[in-house]
This record gives C-alpha cells, sequence and structure tokens, in this order.
C-alpha cells in the first residue's frame, strides 16, 4: 500500500476545538458565551492579519453549530459530524473562496443555495477573503445577510476589512483577530518539536516567531522549513542563516549603541551585518520594534526609560522612531540599502543631543517661576546658589514725608518701584533731586494712611490726573496705601 502523504505542520496541527486556539481568547470567551447563552449572531465578520486563526475558529464554530446534540462549545472533535467538516466533505458546511466566486451569478447561488433545509439543524457558509466580492455581489446578498432563513449562519473572513462594504459589516458581529505574541507562538512551537522528536533552542523558536510577525500559520512553515534544512536539530544560528535575521544580543548592542549615540559602534555593527548577508530590512524592522518598547516604557513610568541601555526621555524617544519610520521606504525601494541604514542610525542616534521646542517651552516655563505673575506684583527674587551666604533682607527706609507733600511731576513714570527692593535692571536716567532749599520740612513719622482716611483721600486728590492714571494703568491697581519714595527712585519713561 502506498505510504500516506506527508501533511506541512500546519495542517497535522490545526486546531480543532475553543480550547486548542492560541492568543484569541477574547474571540472563543465571545463564541463560547453566545453558544452557551443561546444568542448565536445570523452572521459574523472575523477580521485580522493572515495566520491568526480566522478560517480555523470558522471551522470551528461550525462544527459547534452543527455537531450531534448541538450547538454546544465543548463538542468532540471526533464526532463524526465534524470529522466530516475537517474533512469538508459535510453539505451543511458550505467554504466559498470569494477570490475565485465574487461576481453577481455566485452570490445568487448562495442566496437559492439558503432557500433548501439542511439535513442537520444549521446551514453555515464560510466565505473566506469575502473583501473580495464584486460590489454588485454584496448587494445581491444584502437583504439574505440582514434577514436568512432561521436555519442558515454567515462566516465571513478577511484581511482588508476596509474593503467590505459598509452595508455588509452593520449586518454582521465583527470580531478583531489580533496578531500572536511571539512567547505564544514560541510556545506553541516547542510542543510541536517535542511531540515530533526534534530538539530546537529556545533561541530558535523566539526568531521564528519574531520572523512570523504574529501569524501562527508563518511560525509553523518556517519550522517546516528549518527542520528540512537543519534536521532533527535546530539551532538559533540556522534560522539566522537562512533568513538573514540578527541575533537577540546583536539587537540589544544596536539598541544600546543607539541610546548612547555611539557611532562607531553603530557603523560596526552595521558593517558586520552587510558582510554577512544579514537583511538591513528585517533588522530596521526589529530596532523599530525595540523603540517602541522603550518609548511605552516611558510612557507608563513618568517620562523616561532606560529600556534601551540609556534612560532617554519619552520625547527623545518619539522623535528617534519617527526617524527609523520614515527611512523605511528608502531602505526598501533605495539603490543602496546599506547607505541607507547607516544614515538612518546616525540620524536616529542624534535625536538624543536634540531638544524638542515644547520641552525647552516646558523648562523656560518652570525657570520663570520667580517672575511676576500679575500685574503690579513684587519681583521674587532667584534662589542664591548652594552654599553661598543668603543675602540679608534690605530694611525699608522710615518715610521721610507725606506722599502729598512731596513735589510730583505731571510727566508719566513708566514704573513705581518697591522701597523695600533693589533695582536689579540697568541704571538709567534719574529725575533730578529736589534741592535742599525747596525741599519740605519732614514731619514726625506717622503711620501710613489707609482708605477711607481723610489723609489719604487728601494725599490722593494731590496726585495730578494723569499721573494717576497711568500709575493705575501701569501697576494695574488702586492705591490701597501710599509710602513716600526714596529721591532718585523715580525714573523717567523710556
Amino acid at each position: 500500500m502506498p505510504e500516506p502523504a506527508f501533511q506541512v505542520i500546519a495542517r497535522r496541527w490545526r486546531p480543532r476545538a475553543f480550547g486548542e486556539i492560541v492568543g484569541q481568547q477574547h474571540i472563543v470567551r465571545t463564541l463560547g458565551n453566545a453558544i452557551r447563552g443561546g444568542r448565536i449572531a445570523h452572521a459574523y465578520l472575523f477580521v485580522g492579519p493572515r495566520g491568526t486563526g480566522k478560517t480555523t475558529t470558522a471551522r470551528i464554530l461550525a462544527k459547534a453549530l452543527c455537531c450531534e446534540g448541538g450547538p454546544k462549545a465543548d463538542f468532540d472533535p471526533d464526532d463524526p459530524v465534524c470529522r466530516e467538516i475537517e474533512q469538508g466533505s459535510y453539505l451543511d458546511v458550505v467554504e466559498i473562496d470569494a477570490a475565485s466566486n465574487r461576481g453577481i451569478e455566485d452570490a445568487k447561488s448562495i442566496r437559492e443555495a439558503c432557500q433548501v433545509r439542511p439535513a442537520g439543524r444549521f446551514k453555515v457558509f464560510i466565505i473566506d477573503e469575502v473583501h473580495q466580492l464584486s460590489k454588485d455581489a454584496f448587494n445581491a446578498l444584502l437583504k439574505t445577510i440582514e434577514e436568512p432563513p432561521p436555519w442558515v449562519k454567515f462566516i465571513f473572513a478577511t484581511t482588508e476589512s476596509d474593503k467590505v462594504l459598509e452595508t455588509i459589516v452593520s449586518r454582521c458581529q465583527r470580531l478583531e483577530f489580533q496578531p500572536i505574541p511571539d512567547a505564544l507562538i514560541a510556545d506553541r512551537l516547542e510542543a510541536i518539536v517535542k511531540a515530533d522528536g526534534i530538539q530546537a533552542d529556545r533561541e530558535a523558536l523566539l526568531a521564528i516567531a519574531r520572523l512570523a510577525q504574529g501569524g501562527m500559520r508563518d511560525s509553523q512553515s518556517i519550522l517546516d522549513q528549518i527542520i528540512a534544512f537543519a534536521g532533527k536539530k535546530v539551532a538559533e544560528k540556522d534560522v539566522l542563516d537562512i533568513y538573514g535575521l540578527a541575533s537577540a544580543r546583536e539587537l540589544q548592542d544596536l539598541a544600546a549603541a543607539l541610546a548612547k549615540a555611539d557611532a562607531p559602534a553603530l557603523l560596526a555593527l552595521a558593517d558586520r551585518f552587510h558582510a554577512d548577508g544579514r537583511d538591513l530590512l528585517r533588522i530596521h524592522a526589529d530596532l523599530q520594534s525595540h523603540v517602541r518598547d522603550a518609548m511605552l516604557d516611558a510612557a507608563r513610568s513618568g517620562g523616561r526609560s532606560a529600556r534601551l541601555g540609556a534612560e532617554l526621555g519619552s520625547d527623545t524617544l518619539v522623535r528617534m522612531l519617527d526617524t527609523l519610520q520614515q527611512a523605511e521606504a528608502s531602505l526598501r525601494h533605495g539603490l543602496s540599502p546599506r547607505a541607507v541604514f547607516e544614515v538612518t542610525l546616525l540620524k536616529a542616534a542624534e535625536q538624543t543631543r536634540h531638544r524638542s521646542v515644547d520641552a525647552l517651552i516646558r523648562d523656560l516655563s518652570a525657570a520663570a517661576n520667580g517672575l511676576p505673575r500679575e500685574p503690579g506684583q513684587k519681583k521674587i527674587g532667584t534662589p542664591p546658589p548652594a552654599g553661598s551666604p543668603a543675602r540679608p533682607a534690605p530694611t525699608p527706609p522710615a518715610p521721610r514725608a507725606e506722599a502729598a507733600s512731596q513735589p510730583v511731576s505731571d510727566g508719566p513714570p513708566d514704573e513705581a518701584l518697591d522701597t523695600g527692593e533693589a533695582f536689579d535692571a540697568p541704571p538709567a536716567e534719574a529725575w533730578p533731586e529736589p534741592s535742599t532749599a525747596s525741599a519740605p520740612k519732614a514731619v514726625p513719622e506717622t503711620p501710613p494712611a489707609r482708605p477711607g482716611t481723610p489723609e489719604f483721600d487728601q494725599a490722593l486728590g494731590a496726585i495730578p490726573p494723569g499721573v494717576r492714571a497711568r500709575l493705575k494703568e501701569s501697576l494695574g491697581a488702586e492705591f490701597s496705601q501710599l509710602r513716600p519714595l526714596k529721591p532718585g527712585a523715580l525714573r523717567r519713561p523710556r
């Protein structure tokens, strides 16, 4: 008898029940609860990247609906109906490839098949890559998808949901399939190689998972190829040599040199990658992933992260990641990928020496905390340097005379200075001091005039209206207390 045909890992290890699905627990929980609670929708739209389990989950849902005693979420995968669904021979489960059945005539045949009662309880239509259907085919199915017969269930799968008509999406329950984390892919691959009697390093499996970019089917196809190359023992070097990847250690060294702006180390690593025949585009993508992880870590931990090997702020990491992303197209389509890669590394490293305008504004705002916040407020002095003796507070002089008896010019001054604070501005032209002969006689010290007292009203009335208006405009407040000024403290306007 002929030997059974070889089956690739992706087919031999395809999940057969909900419990075997990896990395899509939110999908498993949603469908399981819907089946147990009797809330099964008439149409589902499975959306997600390739190789994340959309078609496999659609088949498992069909098994749960059509199995003996169904619908039930914990069905037996070895049930005869379930085995027929796996083999594609069960008449009530119809799988359609929309890429080759995309016309209006195909849509009409689906609509007619919906009217025929199934042999079992449900008739399930699984339409893969549903975005390939033409607009006329979508429109022909609109009424059937919205109000199908009670025994019909539609399961659509697509990798490009933006190409599906909104009128179709609104009639379905949409479930998002996410890229599977590298650790879960590596765990699944480890279970596969153990069952098949193959020795594989954990680092090799993680490299395969990184290469698959979240797709379980892609990782299993890569593992098949690696086993064909390396035999029964798979090492990390085998994966790196075949696909031109950089090792995890090399990526860490590259990220550390980038964070420290170590140009010689960056160029040395770039030379090594080129000499070893590594895929620079793949290394560039892996480096972006490292910088992104550091950026997210900085956002969660107060604005700084040392994950790359040196402590960097979130704004620096954002600019660094933006520099790497902008160079991706040039690296992919440029005439000299090596030169583009080297220039990109140097530009990204230079971002560690730059400061964003927003950060500079924040620093200036923090430094300006000692400046006046409102018009007329006294300036707050800058604290003395650490270790220097504190400057004694200035002692305000005793009032010499009532402000009402001071000779006041009608010319508007540009500001009034507090007599108890030294003036920091450059010396300006001072008004001439009154001569001794014309100076009023000093009066005994009296308390400052307060609003509402006759002395205050008399002193306030003695100020010329123009001066009073200008002082109010400059100070931003009315008078609440009058104090005499030192001779020469009132300056001419500039």
